[in-house]
């Protein structure tokens, strides 16, 4: 038996609305603001929230000596369709010179690395 389920995804981030708008754009949902939080409701598969944090230092990938802490992989039909928005958005890539892999890496605004995945 489960001791927890999964509540939210929280990101550390200089600006939650800022970070929270460019998911919604890339995820779909509803940019929703509390006093220092931000949720992006209405989307499908774990909720992602978002806080700011003072001093905010971003992931860096790949460093063997720094760890990336976590990544979100995201599913798409379409990898060359789907790096066109997410760079259009604000991301960067990391990792997609391997065009025939089934994914690529790129960071959000703030730095935290995610893969688009066609699998």
């Amino acid at each position: 038996m489960a001791v927890a389920k999964l509540g939210a995804v929280v990101l550390d981030c200089p600006d939650p609305v800022a970070l929270a708008g460019f998911y919604a754009e890339l995820l779909g949902g509803k940019v929703e603001r509390q006093e220092d939080w931000v949720d992006l409701a209405g989307v499908t598969g774990a909720p992602l929230a978002f806080q700011a944090a003072p001093g905010f230092v971003a992931p860096q990938w790949p460093r063997p000596d720094a760890s990336q802490q976590f990544h979100l992989d995201l599913t798409v039909p379409d990898l060359d369709a789907a790096e066109k928005e997410v760079l259009a958005l604000g991301a960067t890539v990391l990792d997609a010179e391997d065009r025939q892999r089934t994914f690529r890496v790129y960071a959000d605004p703030a730095g935290h690395p995610f893969c688009l995945c066609a699998c």
